[in-house]
């Protein structure tokens, strides 16, 4: 119960915009439970006068009730409008918050964890968290006025009163005990539902690889085995709810059995008479069925709704997910030096970067090359401050990377992968998510420079072209041309090409190249390539080799001094 109210007042901060329609709602909660104490007695008196034959009385009860229900009826459509009103403003006000969250997990736990841990928590479980102020407060609601039917038998029949206290009792701890039972079992459901999510995840957004790769069979053998886990999980917890509903119907049962025995022997004995009898009996449904129905229906909301919390304030908290950290010193617009000194990092037990050193001045244009799984790629990732180093130091104009802010690296870097993702809207839209004030000229001057101008412009809906899920109506070469247009547009000092002209033809590399040749001596240009006829005018190539910088020097440098770059051009010769 402690953890439910500590739960309540946490989600309740995301819904204080609404509370005036919360407040609506409790008032008119308030407002039924005292008709729902009232209308029973009126019912019971409805009764009486009926066998007793007051018309005059009954017709007079009546119309009272006919009032409260056309009230009741009015009361309804305000207070689920006002319910519906607080209920999706929380929820979207969580999600976003967990959205925001998850852009500032490390990318680290994000690997390890996968995206199922995270698709669930914002779509679902925000869903469960807010719905305890609607569906639960409904819940609860008709408890209370649940307990107007207590007071009605009270009056009536003290002995009744207390039978049905006690098979209340009985009841209400049946449930207490099925929702414990259940919660172990949706805790494990709720793991084995993200880990399948994740796959499903991975299934729509790989289909391409999936089928070039015939790689179906064995892709269906592993959803088939993560979703026939799930379905077990599912099961466990429906049984679980199955077998204790069984036995929670049954001792019902058993409870309306008693009390007819217990009708009878009062009925004998004088204590009761039959229009009495007859208003108790018709009383058994709302205390046995409505009242439990209730105590059971709130109990799960609050088991799901604790359990939703638990995961979701794991994500906005730093419970479960490690974060991302950075310093408080800002810099509006940096310079381009940046320096590694004795850089080590390692992905588990992985160690790709040993004790790297180097400099890149402002305005440099600096080349990497080396085999695959060197960390040329690493590098940039780490510049990028995507990941944290585990010893040494990487400092952007002589400030360490730690001590500046998001914004300070973040806003300063453009890096523009080998597989760009490019997102599901149209082709202006994705240069609005680097620059939301960008202008139409400055996307299309960009696009020029990018070699992708005259390519949009013979689309129908031109830059309204809605590109699909990763650019799928693209190629791969007018994706990557997408991604380098992004970053003259976002135009910050340093620009990281991590092989951003592989998928383009020889000419279309060949423009790419005249345009990056035309931002040198403007911006701090790093470049990872295999082909080194892309790199040939950089000012400085760096040989990365065994997590180290091995050589340095330009093109005609090294071809004459070092074996391994010698042996990687001649080998792209032969194969050109």
């Amino acid at each position: 119960m402690k953890d439910t109210f500590k739960n309540l007042k946490l989600v309740y901060r995301y819904g204080k915009k609404y509370r005036i329609n919360l407040i609506i709602f409790t008032i008119i909660s308030i407002i039924n439970i005292g008709i729902n104490i009232v209308y029973p007695i009126l019912t019971a008196r409805m009764l009486v006068s009926l066998t007793s034959g007051l018309y005059e009385q009954l017709l007079i009860a009546a119309l009272i009730c006919f009032g409260i229900s056309v009230f009741c009826d009015f009361t309804t459509v305000i207070l689920r409008r006002n319910t519906q009103v607080f209920f999706r403003g929380t929820t979207k006000n969580i999600q976003i918050a967990a959205a925001r969250e998850i852009l500032k997990i490390d990318l680290t736990s994000i690997d390890k964890a996968g995206s199922g841990a995270f698709i669930r928590r914002i779509v679902s479980d925000t869903d469960d968290m807010s719905r305890i102020f609607t569906r639960g407060m409904g819940f609860l609601t008709g408890i209370l006025s649940d307990i107007g039917i207590f007071i009605a038998i009270f009056i009536v029949n003290k002995v009744v009163f207390v039978f049905f206290v006690i098979c209340s009792t009985i009841l209400t701890t049946m449930h207490i005990i099925k929702t414990k039972k259940m919660n172990i079992q949706d805790k494990k459901y709720r793991r084995q539902s993200e880990k399948t999510n994740g796959l499903v995840s991975e299934l729509v957004r790989g289909i391409r690889d999936i089928k070039m790769l015939f790689a179906k069979d064995s892709f269906l053998d592993e959803i088939d085995e993560n979703i026939d886990d799930l379905t077990k999980s599912q099961f466990a917890l429906r049984n679980t709810e199955i077998n204790y509903n069984c036995l929670i119907t049954s001792t019902y049962d058993t409870f309306e059995l008693l009390l007819i025995i217990l009708f009878i022997y009062l009925l004998v004995n004088n204590h009761l008479n039959i229009a009495s009898a007859i208003v108790l009996f018709n009383y058994r449904g709302r205390v046995f069925d409505n009242l439990m129905k209730n105590v059971g229906n709130l109990l799960e909301e609050v088991r799901g709704f604790n359990l939703s919390c638990n995961r979701v304030f794991a994500l906005l908290g730093n419970k479960e997910f490690q974060k991302e950290n950075f310093g408080c010193k800002h810099i509006d617009k940096i310079n381009g030096n940046f320096e590694f000194k004795n850089v080590y990092f390692s992905y588990g037990d992985n160690q790709v970067l040993k004790n790297m050193s180097f400099k890149v001045k402002t305005n440099q244009t600096v080349a990497f090359v080396g085999k695959s799984g060197a960390g040329k790629t690493t590098i940039f990732s780490l510049l990028c401050k995507l990941y944290n180093i585990d010893s040494g130091n990487i400092l952007i104009d002589g400030i360490d990377i730690n001590e500046l802010d998001e914004e300070s690296i973040r806003n300063n870097i453009t890096i523009i992968s080998q597989n760009p993702y490019i997102f599901n809207m149209s082709i202006k839209d994705n240069f609005k998510l680097v620059k939301r004030n960008v202008t139409e000229e400055e996307i299309k001057e960009a696009c020029k420079l990018a070699y992708l101008d005259d390519f949009i412009e013979s689309l129908p809906n031109k830059y309204d072209t809605i590109v699909g899920e990763g650019g799928v109506t693209l190629s791969g070469g007018q994706r990557q041309r997408l991604a380098i247009a992004r970053a003259f547009v976002q135009n910050t000092k340093i620009i990281l090409f991590d092989e951003a002209t592989s998928a383009l033809d020889n000419e279309t590399q060949g423009y790419i190249q005249k345009a990056i040749d035309n931002m040198k001596d403007k911006y701090t240009i790093l470049i990872i390539a295999h082909r080194l006829s892309t790199v040939i005018n950089a000012d400085r190539i760096m040989i990365v080799d065994d997590g180290k910088i091995a050589d340095t020097g330009t093109h005609k440098q090294l071809l004459k001094n070092n074996k391994l770059y010698k042996k990687l051009y001649e080998n792209e010769i032969v194969e050109e």
